[in-house]
């Protein structure tokens, strides 16, 4: 019996030594397919650096091929590369001329470069292969509204509202186009029939609001604001326009909250710190307005009305040297405003400096009293300046944009970034082997468990680490892990015995997984575990790898039900080699999360938290968990547990359903 056992090990070693050596070696030839299907796989993950190494390779091995150069492209376009990305796309059209999404993403990049008419002409050539694609006429009456080629674009929308008459889009831009032709009266006839068939669109509202500012009819203008703040909560230039509105119907109180609301949003917002510097001084908070215009002058430093501005400020509370070199700034640009010398003058002779005083006294005496000096005016509800205006005289005026531009959305697959289109409750993904060593500035403690504490042992090579981080690998590491694979490979191809490749298979298969390459690393595995079927490590880096492979094909629309049950599998058979792993029944709990199998991703969380208590990674999914049953209280208890061990984005979650 023994022997009959010993003569089957030693056929099965010699079975797997000859696929070891003889179709490694061709499985390590450059597969042009899977080398543009793994940069895609990349390209999902947001690993964008990556993905272009990928497709770099790809084009390297045949370049007359559509599909690297117009991927690449997408890579590009994600890093706001856009002249790279239409490069790209421009070879991706003479080698295929007949794929619309090439047109379409070049169109785009060409917007972003603020090439319109040549936009324009790819959504031409996008809408003869596809006339009836909605998006593409938007973009396009979108890019002749840009180029000023108002005429077209009004022909193009009544030959877009023959096909799609219920669209409300196509009476928005047309009533931009008349408001751009000083034609107000169809612009709000267009308006209206826009909201008639879409009352839910914030940015027909925001549009239907600047008329009505226009008009100085403050009241309507706030009241189409409301309703635009309603349904786009998060767009600071609303909140913008509608403290104008107040402002000028004495709401002060509402008009600074606006302000306040708008630079959450967006911290940089020219707009709202200077108006709002100007509410504070007039209301008296001159330390604060004081902050708001240093915060302007650091956007811009030659700004100076607000540096006159702030300069009243440090007079009023005291701080004369600082008012006084601010003073100069101004006047040395403008030597005759009069108004300026005199506060000046005021702050010398406070200091005590008599001859400087009376110096820009007598220039202002030289003058003859010019009419406009002498009086401060107050700062006017019913007088507002344009940024471009720099008339000094207008310096305590709030200020509006020189015009009122209607945010344009492109219609588009690739407008916004992957992570912005995936579902509001976003899973922490699934824990898996890594070279890298976890890194949190607050949980100090690297997770560890037993069986990948003896495999470094027995390694002897590059530590393996257990991680749930995402971050991507830099330029260097990257390149450092390619040349780890193939000496690697290189070992392996030299190795005489299953018992020398086994631990270099393993560590490939992890090198593999973290440059996204994960039909590889699958490959590998699969090796491994018909060498050694006890190893409760490979089958849970196996799982991850075809985890992350589903998801990607998922998305393309493939139908993953039989690779997810192959997942399933792999994570129960490492739980029966490893029942005390915890993060095996974390991982399990997340695919059952991802399946909607809620009781059985409880369960598996679980289990997970009482062999290791601290996984805050397990306490937060499961509180996503609870979440989705509606059990409040249990999420908040559990996301709260989260928060304390370090993971702080439980915080925001608990404020969102706290406040629900």
């Amino acid at each position: 019996m023994n022997n009959t056992l010993s003569i089957k090990g030693k056929r099965l070693g010699c079975f797997l030594l000859f696929y070891l050596f003889t179709f490694l070696p061709l499985m390590a030839q450059f597969n042009t397919d899977r080398l543009v299907m793994v940069g895609r796989s990349a390209l999902f993950y947001e690993d964008y650096v990556l993905s272009i190494q990928y497709f770099n390779q790809a084009i390297s091995q045949k370049p007359w091929l559509f599909e690297p150069w117009f991927f690449r492209g997408v890579a590009k376009y994600y890093l706001d590369d856009f002249r790279g990305a239409e490069s790209d796309c421009t070879v991706a059209i003479e080698r295929n001329p007949y794929v619309v999404n090439a047109y379409e993403l070049r169109g785009l990049c060409r917007i972003n470069l603020k090439k319109y008419a040549d936009a324009v002409k790819d959504y031409d050539k996008a809408l003869r292969y596809n006339p009836h694609n909605q998006g593409l006429w938007h973009n396009r009456i979108l890019c002749l509204i840009q180029d000023k080629n108002y005429d077209l674009a009004l022909a193009q929308i009544d030959t877009m509202l023959t096909h799609w008459s219920k669209y409300a889009r196509a009476y928005s831009m047309q009533a931009e186009i008349y408001l751009l032709q000083k034609d107000t009266t169809k612009a709000v006839t267009a308006l209206e029939k826009s909201l008639e068939l879409d009352p839910y669109d914030g940015g027909i509202w925001a549009e239907r609001a600047i008329i009505s500012l226009a008009r100085e009819k403050w009241k309507e203008g706030e009241e189409y604001l409301d309703k635009s703040i309603h349904l786009m909560p998060k767009q600071p230039v609303n909140y913008i326009n509608r403290a104008m509105a107040r402002y000028n119907q004495n709401n002060l109180r509402g008009a600074m909250a606006d302000y306040d609301t708008a630079l959450d949003l967006d911290p940089n917002n020219f707009l709202g710190h200077y108006n709002r510097g100007l509410l504070r001084a007039q209301v008296g908070d001159d330390n604060r307005g004081i902050e708001d215009f240093d915060f302007v002058l650091k956007l811009e430093p030659d700004n100076l009305m607000a540096l006159f501005n702030r300069a009243l400020l440090l007079e009023q509370t005291g701080n004369l040297r600082a008012a006084i070199r601010d003073y100069s700034k101004v006047i040395e640009e403008y030597p005759n405003f009069w108004f300026g010398l005199q506060h000046r003058a005021s702050c010398y002779r406070r200091l005590g400096n008599t001859k400087q005083a009376e110096l820009d006294e007598f220039r202002i005496l030289k003058a003859q009293m010019d009419k406009r000096f002498g009086h401060q005016p107050r700062l006017s509800k019913k007088q507002m300046r344009k940024r471009s205006d720099e008339d000094m005289e207008k310096y305590n005026q709030l200020v509006v944009a020189d015009e009122q531009e209607v945010e344009h959305e492109y219609k588009s697959e690739y407008r916004g970034r992957v992570q912005n289109r995936k579902a509001e409750l976003s899973f922490l993904p699934m824990f898996s082997l890594s070279f890298r060593r976890p890194v949190n500035d607050v949980k100090t403690q690297i997770p560890y468990e037993e069986s990948v504490e003896a495999f470094n042992t027995r390694s002897k090579s590059r530590p393996v680490y257990i991680s749930c981080d995402q971050s991507k690998l830099g330029e260097d590491r990257m390149r450092q892990t390619f040349a780890f694979i193939d000496s690697l490979s290189t070992a392996i191809d030299a190795s005489k015995s299953t018992v020398n490749v086994k631990p270099l298979l393993f560590l490939r298969a992890i090198a593999y997984s973290s440059i996204q390459n994960f039909e590889n690393a699958i490959d590998d595995l699969g090796i491994y575990l018909q060498i050694d079927s006890t190893s409760s490590l490979a089958y849970w880096q196996r799982a991850v790898c075809q985890a992350k492979m589903n998801e990607f094909n998922a998305a393309q629309g493939t139908n993953i039900e039989l690779q997810m049950a192959n997942v399933l599998g792999d994570l129960s058979d490492a739980i029966k080699l490893a029942p005390k792993n915890g993060y095996l029944y974390y991982n399990r709990g997340t695919l059952y999360a991802l399946r909607n199998d809620n009781q059985r991703a409880i369960d598996d969380y679980t289990r997970a938290i009482q062999l290791e208590q601290n996984l805050a990674e397990a306490y937060y999914n499961r509180g996503l968990v609870y979440i989705r049953l509606k059990r409040v209280d249990e999420a908040i208890t559990d996301l709260s547990k989260a928060g304390e061990l370090g993971l702080y984005q439980a915080y925001s979650v608990i404020k969102k359903y706290t406040s629900k």
